[in-house]
């Protein structure tokens, strides 16, 4: 699978990144901590192995809220406007791309809906996408 570069932003400008890695998966999760950390009925992430990452300004900027009880769970954001900030892990094997950060189209489409079962009831449904009540397996 060939790189691509995702390039994005926060809501006041102030961060800027560039992400490279092989093209991810795309998803649209449903479970309660998604829908807290967006204020919405789902959160759309790009999940990456990324081989570079540059945040190309407001660095500084960052925040990092874990969850003591989470096992995966945490939030990156701008300390200047709140926007949802890419998550990297400490050894770059993964990368969670909040998909809304996007500056340009990614040329990848949502493989589907995860945590299903933990849906809100007033939250989107009816498309075609495939749905899910924990994480995929792994092809």
């Amino acid at each position: 699978m060939s790189d691509i570069t995702l390039s994005g932003s926060c809501l006041c400008g102030a961060i800027h990144y560039e992400i490279t890695g092989p093209a991810g998966q795309f998803w649209h999760c449903h479970c309660q901590r998604c829908r807290k950390a967006t204020g919405t009925g789902h959160a759309s992430n790009i999940i990456m192995q990324p081989t570079s990452v540059d945040w190309t300004s407001g660095a500084d900027l960052l925040r990092y809220y874990k969850i003591p009880e989470a096992k995966r769970f945490a939030k990156v954001f701008c300390s200047s406007c709140g926007s949802p900030m890419p998550r990297i892990a400490p050894d770059n094997s993964i990368a969670v791309i909040p998909a809304g950060t996007l500056d340009t189209d990614p040329g990848i489409v949502p493989q589907g809906r995860i945590f299903q079962d933990s849906r809100a009831t007033w939250s989107c449904q009816g498309d075609t996408l495939p749905l899910f009540d924990t994480y995929p397996a792994r092809d």
